[in-house]
C-alpha cells in the first residue's frame, strides 16, 4: 500500500483526439501550486521511434494488429513512469485516449488502474460532441469529411469507445466548459475531494479479453 501523504497528485485526462485535453494540461502546468510533470500520449509519441507510429496513439478498429503487442508494453511504461514520478513527490496531469477497440481486447485501462489503484489519481473524462471535434478538426487540419461528406470512422469509432466503461471521478464537456473552467473543476477535485476512486473501481472490475 503506497503512502499517499508522500505521492504526487495524479490527473489522468481520457478523451478523444481534439476533445481539449491539451489546452487544460498546458493551464494545469501553468497555474497549479507545485511541479507538474506532463506525461501524455503526445510526449510518448515523440519518444516513439517513427516505424512503431501512432504508438499509444493508436486509433480505435484495429488497423495495426503488427503495432498491437507494443501498444500494451508502451501503456504498461507510460503509466510505471507515472509511478515513479509520483513516488518522488512530484504531480503528473497525463492526457490520453483509452480505448479496446483493437484486431482482439487488451484491457489495457484495467491493467494500467491496476498499477495506480493506490496513488491518488483524478480520472478525468473530457467528453465533447461530434460536431464540435469536427469543426476543430477542420479549423486546425481544413476540411476533415471524406469525399462524401461524412465523418470518417476513426473518428466515430473514438466518440463510440474511448468512455468505456464509463466510471470516471469527474466529467466535464468542453463545448460547454472553457478551458479554464475545466481545469479550475479539477483544482477543486484534487483540493478538497478524495481521489483515486474511480481507479480503484476499474481495477477490481474484471477484465474480459478474447
Amino acid at each position: 500500500m503506497e503512502n499517499t501523504n508522500k505521492l504526487g497528485k495524479i490527473v489522468i485526462l481520457n478523451g478523444t483526439p481534439r476533445s481539449g485535453k491539451s489546452s487544460i494540461v498546458t493551464i494545469i502546468q501553468n497555474t497549479f501550486d507545485g511541479v507538474w510533470m506532463n506525461l501524455g500520449v503526445d510526449t510518448f509519441m515523440k519518444m516513439t521511434p517513427p516505424r512503431y507510429q501512432p504508438g499509444i496513439g493508436l486509433r480505435p478498429g484495429g488497423e495495426r494488429p503488427d503495432l498491437e503487442p507494443l501498444i500494451v508494453t508502451l501503456y504498461h511504461a507510460l503509466y510505471e513512469s507515472v509511478a515513479v514520478h509520483s513516488r518522488l513527490g512530484l504531480n503528473i496531469v497525463v492526457d490520453v485516449g483509452h480505448h479496446d477497440f483493437y484486431s482482439t481486447r487488451k484491457g489495457i485501462l484495467h491493467d494500467c488502474a491496476n498499477l495506480l489503484k493506490d496513488f491518488p489519481v483524478l480520472f478525468v473524462g473530457i467528453r465533447c460532441p461530434l460536431d464540435v471535434v469536427m469543426e476543430r478538426r477542420i479549423s486546425t487540419w481544413g476540411n476533415n469529411f471524406k469525399e462524401d461528406g461524412s465523418v470518417p470512422k476513426p473518428v466515430i469509432l473514438w466518440q463510440e469507445t474511448v468512455h468505456v466503461p464509463g466510471i470516471y471521478d469527474v466529467e466535464l464537456d468542453t463545448s460547454v466548459l472553457s478551458s479554464e473552467q475545466c481545469a479550475n473543476v479539477i483544482r477543486k477535485y484534487i483540493e478538497t475531494e478524495q481521489l483515486g476512486n474511480a481507479f480503484k473501481q476499474i481495477a477490481d472490475m474484471s477484465s474480459e479479453r478474447n
